[in-house]
């Protein structure tokens, strides 16, 4: 939703910063002596909470002490409480409290804290809503005659803002709409001049409140544009007389109603959240506990409204909708109903909730929600882990059980078995549960992969035993509601012929020529978009001319010549768009180019078919346009706050760009009213924003519209049919498609408007280019609850512009079943009055003229109805079927499917980055932090796939900081030095370091770690091991220090030895090492076991006594350089460190000094001097130590 209510004590907020600050919209005028009233505000919340914690013995006892508490914190935060006489009411979106009793008046802090006490946390009913009283506002009482009060609104329209003014105000205004005198701000035209409104608004006003009333009203409306607001709502609106003639009258806006476009936020909520600060609100932020804010003051709250309190569970999903590009939506309705619902899609939402509703099970309904938008599998579990938390939470079963209706319509793009996988995932979590509550599960989907995704659902229900029915898009999207609430199905699709019901034509079918495809509507084989092999595999581009368009009639938008241009980096829609081209046999791609203002001028390589063709990617419109005079259509997938410049842009070219399709959710209603006006100036049609976009069979279709190449196929969208339609919702659309193409002929064109309050263009603008079209033969409109636009449909009908039959529905019937506001899944699917709700419009339309239905179940019945009639009228003359048409699959695509295998390039077994959460050979890296195992543990199980005893990783970690460094002096680190002094990066040097590594300077520990294994498997004796080696004339690795000996030994040595005899099960090797010592430094005091000696004998005997490991891993382990590795980890702290310092340090290039070599040239070593036989000239020179060109 965009618009979006705020508390009083918000809106009251902004004006009193934003009132003097905001730029002014209006002519200037002479400077005015109105002034804001001073900002009085007391804001009071009461954590209700604890009246329902279990662990309080008494918790209303310590509600009432922290009523108390907080009450005593408010007047000492805010001392005027005590010396003013004060008004206190409720803040929490409630109308007319006035006349619920819930407002006091002219009342001291006493009799205020007396009438918190007595009301909060109470229930209270207003109209027929019941709630908790929470939250107040507390404000200074201003006394005034009844005279003075007036009433002030702005609010918005497709057309501007409209501001009403009446001359009388307060509680008993009346019907403002009849009374009010209005002026309308359009958005195409400038404001008013400050006369024009006191002639228009003013007439009834005492001429000395003029001036400061007009003055008040165009800074009010200024302000309301500034901050975006959408709804503005001020009674009574108080203007003081002024006590004399030079002073100017008081003005104090009481009471205060406001909504905010919530999708203005990246722009606006900067300066609301400024407004907000503890600097402007009169309190003083404690700086040691406030978090630090995005902005210079809180976020805007938009709370939920009276009687529907926001839970736990809605605010978790509603953050983790934050954080997502895909959809997460949900509220709770009854939080004891038996009917659970998750459905994919916003409009696929509304219906099944009309479709409960209309069976009598509204009662019953628990939830409301949506998700949609390619959510990840763990996103998918996380919200069907919190739904079936909720349903099954109640200890005490439900005596008829519970029904889970996990519903949606035909994905555009989301893999459904990869959501399926988070959902069956936490179903499994929740077996116990489902089968003590005694839940039954129902299930229907389409879309991309749907059928694994039910095949994994059907299989879920066998191995947890609980009652799960599956269905697919053969199926009407509601079908399973009867189902599963009435015990059967509506019986309606037996109405309509056998013909339409044939089963889906899928991918699966074709790849494997099975038996669903219908082989008797195969006609000849001079099909261009069957794959063939390519007979030259160098042949593999495919090259375009750009050709000539033919001038296309004005209600035809798109045509099989239609090019466009796609706004964004958008390889997927495009590859989609061009599939569709290929199997709808148009002669060039429908995309021309891309234009992607972030990159330089290139081209980008997509599929024709199985052969490949080159798209160009411009980084400007300007040259696109320039390169492409052809293409008339936009595809613009830029994001929602740069949409507006971006389309602006293109209307520069409006001579030849005619249609932009705007695929951007949330968009700020102020700037799609601009662009549709804009639009409108230019003769550009639009298609959205917040749209998939639009569909002609056979011609063009827009971005991901249609869905994958399957569903195109089974809808019969590769060829025109008679119907065509037009609706909100995106997902709906590709339902439409899927009932049009089992009822009908077929799709001849269907476009999807955008569920926004203000879509570019509206149901009427397209029905009207449908009824000229002599193509189309009937006419389909989904409408849905919220806005008005329906009407304008119902009034062509009437008037005769639309003739050819009309089948209509307006989704959201189950509104009025709701004792609460209930947000649907778009941002205009909301009923600001009777006239907006869904009941209303259907019963309008059907009274005009259009044929609809008693309920969406029964439009599929219509619908054929409708097209049986009209095809025994011949006005429609069914075409034969062509071929249905081969469908090149990606690669990746089929992969994804389980069609096609292929030996990876690599394999991995320790790390796994493809889910939503990081893998350590299995372990999850939220859990490597939670079990706080260390570095030690990380990389026990990157090394090694699995977790090794806390004194294992504990000894893991003592050799990195054992072996972190050694000095400068060491080859490694002198290296490390050289290179950074040298200028180069800290990678280079680190490698230069490493690169020394080796037997004779740290590699000792694979080499010793080989040969004290090998004596000791081999039951040679200590002395046996020494005189072996002795008698090959070879070292023993790991004995042997330069500096360290018998009488000073190495401490670290010590530690690992110490440690080792300490933790390990058992130290046999390292036994054996310490006697060769024994006989080694008899020999020479030097000829000790040193450290990479201790570590590889150590690491041994770890990784054979600790029980992780079988002698055989072992033994890999020690043969593939797991122990040089430990030194080459460890030494890299240190060589990182040396570099840092130099670095820090600033030091220049090294260079040896000249003393500390010995320069052994040839003749040196003789005292004879080698000197050229030329002139005495040369001799000379090199004498002196220089060098001369001969």
């Amino acid at each position: 939703m965009s618009a979006k209510a705020i508390r009083e004590y918000d809106g009251k907020l902004l004006l009193s910063h934003w009132l003097l600050r905001s730029p002014f919209l209006f002519e200037t005028s002479d400077a005015s002596k109105f002034a804001p009233p001073v900002s009085k505000l007391a804001h009071v919340s009461f954590d209700t909470s604890i009246l329902a914690d279990a662990t309080n013995i008494n918790p209303q006892i310590v509600f009432n002490n922290h009523v108390t508490r907080t009450l005593d914190t408010l007047e000492n935060t805010h001392p005027w409480l005590l010396t003013d006489k004060l008004v206190v009411k409720p803040d929490q979106l409630i109308k007319r409290r006035g006349k619920s009793g819930l407002l006091l008046l002219n009342a001291d802090w006493k009799d205020v804290k007396e009438w918190l006490i007595e009301r909060a946390g109470k229930e209270v009913q207003v109209d027929h809503v019941t709630g908790v009283l929470k939250t107040f506002l507390i404000e200074p009482f201003v006394s005034h005659p009844s005279h003075t009060e007036y009433y002030i609104n702005i609010n918005s329209v497709r057309d501007g803002d409209y501001i009403l003014f009446t001359h009388e105000g307060g509680i008993d205004v009346g019907d403002v709409d009849a009374k009010a005198l209005k002026v309308l701000i359009r958005v195409d035209e400038g404001c008013p001049t400050l006369q024009e409104i006191k002639e228009k608004l003013l007439v009834n006003v005492p001429e000395n409140k003029k001036d400061i009333l007009v003055d008040f009203i165009s800074r009010l409306y200024s302000v309301y544009v500034d901050l975006h607001f959408t709804y503005l709502e001020i009674n009574p609106l108080v203007v003081l007389d002024p006590g004399s003639a030079e002073e100017a009258p008081n003005i104090y806006y009481l009471d205060l109603a406001a909504k905010l476009d919530q999708t203005a936020e990246f722009e606006a909520g900067p300066r609301w959240a400024i407004a907000r600060s503890p600097k402007n609100t009169g309190i003083h932020a404690n700086n040691g506990k406030s978090k630090t804010q995005i902005d210079q003051g809180p976020p805007m709250e938009f709370p939920a409204p009276f009687g529907r309190e926001s839970t736990k569970e809605e605010a978790y999903i509603q953050e983790l909708d934050s954080k997502t590009g895909a959809s997460l939506k949900l509220t709770i309705l009854n939080k004891n109903g038996r009917i659970w619902t998750m459905v994919a899609g916003g409009g696929a939402s509304v219906v099944y909730s009309d479709a409960i509703a209309s069976l009598g099970f509204s009662s019953e309904l628990a939830n409301y929600g949506e998700y949609s938008g390619a959510p990840t599998e763990t996103q998918t579990y996380e919200y069907a882990k919190t739904i079936l938390d909720l349903m099954t939470r109640n200890p005490v079963p439900h005596p008829d059980g519970k029904i889970f209706i996990i519903g949606g319509g035909i994905a555009n793009f989301t893999n459904v078995a990869v959501t399926f996988t988070g959902l069956i995932r936490a179903l499994k979590e929740f077996k116990q549960p489902l089968l003590l509550h005694r839940v039954r599960i129902f299930v229907r989907r389409g879309g991309p992969n749907y059928q694994e995704g039910l095949r994994a659902m059907r299989q879920l229900g066998d191995d947890l035993g609980i009652e799960i029915h599956v269905f697919g898009p053969e199926t009407h999207i509601t079908e399973i509601v009867p189902l599963a609430l009435l015990g059967h199905g509506s019986g309606l699709e037996k109405n309509i012929s056998e013909r339409t019901l044939e089963p889906a034509n899928t991918l699966q079918d074709q790849i494997f020529d099975s038996d669903s495809v219908n082989k008797d509507k195969k006609q000849s084989s001079n099909n261009i978009a069957e794959a063939t092999p390519i007979t030259n595999p160098r042949e593999r581009m495919t090259f375009f001319e750009n050709p000539t368009t033919r001038e296309r009639p004005w209600y035809a938008a798109f045509t099989n010549e239609t090019r466009a241009f796609v706004y964004g980096m958008q390889p997927r829609a495009v590859q989609g768009m061009l599939d569709f081209d290929y199997i709808c046999k148009r002669h060039v791609p429908s995309v021309g180019a891309m234009i992607y203002p972030f990159g330089g001028n290139h081209v980008q390589k997509f599929y024709w078919g199985t052969k490949e063709t080159l798209l160009s990617v411009y980084n400007n419109p300007e040259d696109a346009i320039k390169n492409y005079p052809e293409v008339d259509t936009v595809v613009n997938f830029a994001s929602s706050r740069s949409v507006y410049e971006s389309t602006l842009e293109f209307f520069k070219y409006s001579n030849q760009i005619k249609t932009i399709a705007i695929i951007a959710e949330g968009v700020p209603e102020r700037y799609a009213r601009k662009i549709l006006h804009e639009a409108k100036k230019r003769g550009v049609l639009i298609v959205g924003p917040a749209t998939v976009g639009g569909i002609k069979p056979g011609c063009f279709k827009i971005g991901n519209t249609g869905g994958m190449m399957d569903n195109i196929v089974s809808s019969k969208l590769y060829r025109p049919g008679s119907v065509a339609y037009v609706s909100k919702s995106g997902g709906m659309s590709n339902e439409l498609n899927n009932i049009i193409s089992r009822t009908t002929d077929g799709v001849y064109e269907g476009v999807a408007i955008g569920g926004d309050r203000y879509p570019g263009s509206t149901f009427i603008d397209h029905l009207l280019r449908f009824e000229s079209d002599p193509a189309c033969k009937m006419l389909v409109l989904l409408g849905e609850v919220g806005g008005v636009e329906e009407y304008h449909v119902c009034n062509a009908l009437r008037e005769g512009r639309i003739k050819k039959p009309l089948i209509a529905w307006c989704i959201g019937t189950c509104a009025k079943m709701f004792s609460t506001e209930v947000q649907f899944g778009h941002a205009g699917a909301l009923a600001q009055s009777d006239l907006e709700t869904a009941d209303a419009k259907n019963k309008s339309l059907r009274d005009a003229g259009g044929i609809v239905p008693e309920t969406f179940e029964k439009l599929p019945l219509v619908l054929h109805e409708t097209y049986q009639k009209l095809v025994s009228e011949k006005i429609i003359i069914p075409a034969p079927e062509p071929e249905i048409p081969k469908v090149p699959i990606d690669y990746s695509w089929a992969q994804e499917l389980g069609l096609v295998r292929k030996p990876a390039s690599f394999v991995s077994t320790i790390c796994d980055d493809r889910g939503q959460e990081l893998l350590y050979a299995g372990m999850r890296i939220s859990d490597v932090f939670k079990e706080n195992i260390g570095i030690g543990g990380v990389l026990s199980l990157l090394w090694f796939k699995r977790r090794l005893p806390d004194y294992a990783c504990k000894f893991i970690e003592m050799i990195l900081m054992l072996t972190a460094d050694h000095g400068p002096a060491v080859s490694g680190a002198h290296n490390t030095i050289v290179t950074a002094r040298a200028g180069k990066d800290l990678i280079s040097s680190l490698c230069s370091g490493l690169l020394t590594i080796g037997d004779r300077f740290g590699g000792a520990l694979d080499g010793a770690a080989e040969q004290f294994t090998s004596a000791y498997d081999k039951s040679l004796t200590p002395r046996e091991f020494v005189d072996s080696m002795r008698r090959q004339n070879k070292l023993i690795l790991g004995i042997g220090h330069k500096i360290k000996s018998r009488n000073n030994p190495d401490l670290r040595v010590e530690i690992i030895k110490d440690f080792a005899r300490s933790n390990f099960p058992a130290t046999k090797l390292l036994d054996y090492a310490l006697a060769v010592e024994e006989i080694t430094t008899n020999k020479k005091d030097s000829l000790i076991l040193n450290l990479d000696g201790s570590i590889a004998v150590c690491f041994v005997d770890l990784l054979r006594e600790s029980g992780a490991f079988t002698r055989d891993e072992a033994e890999e382990y020690i043969k593939i350089g797991a122990l040089n590795g430990l030194f080459v980890l460890g030494r890299s702290i240190g060589f990182t460190g040396h570099y840092l310092d130099q670095r820090r340090l600033k030091q220049g290039l090294y260079r040896h000094p000249w003393d500390d070599i010995s320069y052994l040239v040839p003749g040196a070593e003789t005292g004879r001097t080698f000197v050229s036989q030329d002139t005495n000239d040369h001799l000379r020179c090199l004498n002196a130590g220089k060098m001369v060109k001969p």
